[in-house]
Order: structure tokens, then sequence, then C-alpha cells
């Protein structure tokens, strides 16, 4: 199952699964349930900590595997929920921001991190100034994807710059190239 969209289909389902045994009625089934994913979590994180342990015994040559693993889009997120991602939560989003203001930069989109810790992160997202709403919520949504993806443990992201109203109006002095303050002056 190397395919990516599969691999997140199943942890959503995974996800949709977990959740729904809040709603089961019986009390000692709910329990035994929830022990059990507990339980199949915990193996599967003691079996893929010792499994790096082991790549990791293998010198430089394992370091590279271990920062190829670090990197790729499937077995990143599993290092990231057993706690054995090689890289820590701001060196992840530092990278990620990086690749977003590259493939933004084309659609006039300046994207910077300006904090990245204790389970939060602030992005400043600037646009040219003449994006229209639905502009704003589509790099909105493609900051938020790629962030939850290299850090999906973190309890909070905030995104600034991108509070603009979005109406998409644009004033005859702004067309015509006249700046708003000079015609208020009178000049």
């Amino acid at each position: 199952m190397a395919d990516e969209k599969e691999f997140q289909e199943r942890v959503q389902q995974i996800g949709r699964l977990i959740a729904g045994l809040n709603d089961l009625a019986d009390g000692k089934a709910r329990s035994s349930a929830q022990e059990l994913v507990q339980l199949v979590m915990e193996l599967h994180g003691a079996g893929i900590e010792r499994m790096m342990e082991i790549i990791f015994a293998q010198g430089p040559s394992g370091l590279e595997t271990i920062e190829r693993l670090g990197r790729d889009r499937i077995t990143s997120g599993l290092l990231v929920l057993h706690g054995l991602h090689p890289d820590d939560l701001e060196t992840r989003v530092r990278r990620t921001v990086e690749n977003l203001a590259a493939q933004l930069r084309k659609q006039e989109v300046e994207v910077q991190l300006l904090e990245a810790g204790q389970g939060g992160v602030r992005i400043l997202a600037k646009t040219n100034g003449h994006a229209c709403g639905s502009t704003y919520s589509t790099i909105r949504s493609a900051i938020e994807e790629a962030v939850y993806e290299a850090a999906p443990e973190i309890v909070s992201l905030a995104i600034e710059g991108l509070e603009k109203d979005g109406s998409g109006f644009v004033s005859l002095d702004q067309l015509a190239g006249a700046p708003a303050a000079l015609a208020e002056s009178g000049g």
C-alpha cells in the first residue's frame, strides 16, 4: 500500500472508527475497544522505534535512511505519531513553509514562518493586494493542508495577513493608479 491517497483515506477511516467508539452504548465494549486500539498503537510504536534503532546502528547510511523516512509523506506521519521523527516541530514546519513560499511566489504570495513551538504555529501570508476572497481562501487552505501534514501534532495554526474582507471590490482610484490617500488629501 504505497499509494499516498489510499494511505490518507485509511488514516481518515481509522480516525472515524476510533471516534465512533465513543458512540458505543455498551460501556464495557467501548472500554475494551479503546484499550485494544491503545495496545495496538503501543505495539506498533515499539516496533517502529526498534526498527529506527537498527537503522541508526548502520552508521552514516542509516542516518541517511532515517532522514529519507522523515521526509517521506507516508512514513513521516507515522514517525510523528509515535514521537520518533528525526526532525523537531520547528524544523518540519520551517521546511514546509520554505517549500510553500517557493510554490506561492508564482502567485505573488509571500509566506513566512513567524513562530513554531509549544504546539502552535504562526505564519504570515501576504498577497500583492489584488486578490479576491476565493484566492485568500485557496491560499489559506494550501497553507493549512501543508502545515498539518508536516506537523499533525500542533494544536493551533494562525495565518496572519489574509484577513482582508475578500470582497474583490476595486475602487476607481485603484484602477486609475491613483493612491486613495492622494485623492483624500485633495492632491
